[in-house]
């Protein structure tokens, strides 16, 4: 798994008007392929009365999956500008469509790539970007006469916890960065002098700052 991507956290359009040609960004996080082409589809039936739908995707942890579609468009001047903009903004795990309502003014080649450019801007910054970092979580087990100093020794060094389990002794689900993992385990035997067990579970993404 990758340390970090760069994505959208939801789902978002915003419209933006060139030489009287309505285009309307939408943006959606996608999972895979299946959730990629059913966004699509549902943004087509949704403004099946448009002039185009033009879209785009890449997914993957190293964009195995890359598609795009000119949607009636002149070749190269639609789809491929949504796929550039994901690419650029190092964006992963994202499906963007590029509404337009013909506004009776030709564009051109260039106007066109720059029109579904910014429209994909716009819907990148409609969904929000947000950037996903991998954690590592960490088991710690401790005697209850360990649990004060540990809760106030991650508190101070702002660790991500998750739950914590009471039964004749404690465990703190610890939660952090998948690169500081392995330090961040010496540091809990140091910091309890040995006397912790601690184990790994499940690698799991957060957004970054929450």
């Amino acid at each position: 798994m990758i340390e970090s991507y760069n994505t959208v956290r939801q789902a978002g359009a915003k419209e933006i008007v060139i030489k009287k040609s309505r285009f309307i960004g939408h943006v959606m996080p996608v999972e895979n392929e299946m959730e990629a082409i059913a966004f699509i589809e549902d943004i087509k039936k949704k403004h099946w009365n448009a002039t185009h739908n033009c879209s785009a995707y890449m997914i993957g942890e190293r964009d195995e999956i890359q598609k795009q579609s000119d949607d009636g468009e002149p070749s190269g001047t639609a789809g491929k500008p949504i796929l550039e903009v994901i690419r650029n903004q190092g964006l992963k795990n994202v499906a963007i469509v590029v509404t337009r309502y013909f506004g009776g003014i030709m564009l051109g080649a260039g106007g066109l790539i720059r029109a579904y450019t910014d429209g994909a801007v716009a819907a990148s910054e409609a969904g929000e970007r947000i950037k996903r970092v991998l954690h590592q979580q960490v088991l710690v087990e401790v005697d209850y006469t360990w649990l004060g100093k540990v809760e106030n020794e991650l508190r101070n060094h702002e660790i991500r916890v998750g739950e914590t389990f009471f039964t004749d002794k404690v465990t703190i689900v610890c939660l952090p960065r998948n690169s500081e993992a392995e330090a961040f385990k010496a540091w809990i035997v140091d910091m309890t002098q040995g006397q912790s067990l601690i184990s790994e579970g499940e690698q799991l993404y957060y957004i970054e700052g929450e």
